[in-house]
């Protein structure tokens, strides 16, 4: 999800590396700009393994190539994919289960209906959302080992949680070629694989969803920090703002007194998953599935200006000001 700034200054480097050098490469994949940076002497390779595996992942997962394993799935049918594209399915499967249905990849005919995925906006009637929905639901697509089946009429998309996988990817990468220092911004995601290379923390800036810059920063190493929020893409009608963030349940644009859900852990595709449900799950049922959960922290934004974060970054978290100071909510 677009939604993070790394405060981290990225400079392009070429020629030989010593330890102390950095390498940065950028590409437009996925629907956004991407750039992977690393530091020492392996990171010239690290980072050209890695845009090269970019890439072919957006040719796995692209919606819109008539060849990609997911437009091949969107015909109809028991197809066989790539290996990684059964598992993305498959892990966005247990998290829609998990989540009670809050993340669901089933609804790319809805979000094309409202215009989100071709730039055609409006506002569907009741009866076109309802007629829709029929052709949703999670529980309408199996995989099994590398084929994937779906009902008739049923559409899936990975965007929820296809930048969170590469990211988890491109840091094994990172860690296969000996990087112990390296940022991964997919588009607003952030990874990052160890400290930076002084030894501190990185700095990890969160957007403010009324669009006023930052309104705080969390410090991580090897961590993902990812959030969604209404402003990442969106339409005015009438005096209304729709963003393509849906509710599952209603098939309109979610309301759930959230603005911006930011998720923090050790997994990039976890904390892609998380961010979206929690957006649509909510305060409440967000701090309840963690306290049952745990293994991550996040930061909500709510809808009347309150700034809400787990325990585990009371020590972490900076706000600049814009919101105040947080309320801390533990596990008890």
């Amino acid at each position: 999800m677009v939604s993070l700034i790394a405060a981290v200054a990225v400079l392009t480097s070429c020629g030989n590396h010593s330890a102390d050098e950095q390498v940065s490469r950028s590409v437009f994949a996925m629907d956004t700009y991407m750039t992977v940076t690393a530091f020492g002497e392996n990171a010239a390779d690290a980072v050209t393994e890695s845009i090269e595996e970019i890439a072919r992942l957006d040719k796995l997962w692209n919606i819109n190539d008539p060849d990609s394993d997911f437009s091949r799935i969107n015909c109809g049918g028991e197809v066989t994919v790539s290996h990684d594209t059964a598992e993305l399915i498959s892990f966005a499967l247990d998290m829609n289960e998990k989540t009670g249905g809050a993340l669901d990849i089933t609804l790319l005919p809805v979000l094309r209906e409202w215009g989100f995925t071709t730039g055609e906006y409006h506002v569907p009637n009741d009866e076109t959302i309802s007629a829709l929905l029929e052709y949703t639901g999670s529980d309408k697509v199996k995989v099994s080992g590398d084929t994937v089946s779906v009902e008739k009429g049923i559409m899936i998309t990975p965007g929820a949680v296809a930048k969170g996988i590469t990211g988890d990817i491109i840091s094994e990468i990172m860690r296969e070629n000996g990087v112990s220092s390296a940022i991964i911004d997919l588009g607003g995601n952030i990874q990052t694989v160890g400290q930076k290379p002084d030894g501190s923390e990185w700095k990890i800036g969160l957007k403010d969803p009324r669009g006023q810059g930052i309104f705080g920063t969390v410090e991580i190493s090897d961590m993902a920090v990812v959030t969604s929020g209404g402003y990442e893409r969106f339409f005015e009608q009438d005096g209304e703002t729709y963003w393509h963030i849906l509710d599952p349940k209603t098939g309109r644009p979610a309301r759930s007194g959230v603005i911006s859900a930011t998720v923090i852990g050790g997994e990039g595709s976890l904390c892609d998953a998380l961010s979206t449900a929690f957006f649509v799950m909510g305060e409440q049922q967000t701090e309840d599935f963690w306290r049952r959960s745990g293994g991550f922290d996040f930061v909500l934004v709510t809808d009347d200006d309150r700034v809400i974060i787990s325990e585990g970054l009371k020590d972490r978290y900076t706000s600049n000001g814009l919101y105040g100071e947080p309320e801390v909510i533990s596990f008890e």
